[in-house]
């Protein structure tokens, strides 16, 4: 549980230092991400988890 805990906020650590750096840019990404539509949503989300996954299953392994 610690684990988890220390990866959600190391998640909070680096969105929050990206909205802090780059306001105009993650508005912009906001803007393309609701006129995107849900299913490319979907597959981004779904590729960016099976990465994360390989990346933990590599580092722990």
């Amino acid at each position: 549980m610690a684990d988890f805990a220390t990866a959600l906020a190391l998640v909070l650590v680096i969105e929050g230092l990206l909205y802090a750096m780059f306001p105009a840019a993650m508005q912009r990404m906001m803007r393309i991400a609701l006129e995107a539509p849900p299913t490319t949503l979907r597959n981004g989300g779904l590729a960016a988890a099976i990465i994360g996954f390989v990346i933990v299953w590599l580092i722990r392994a």
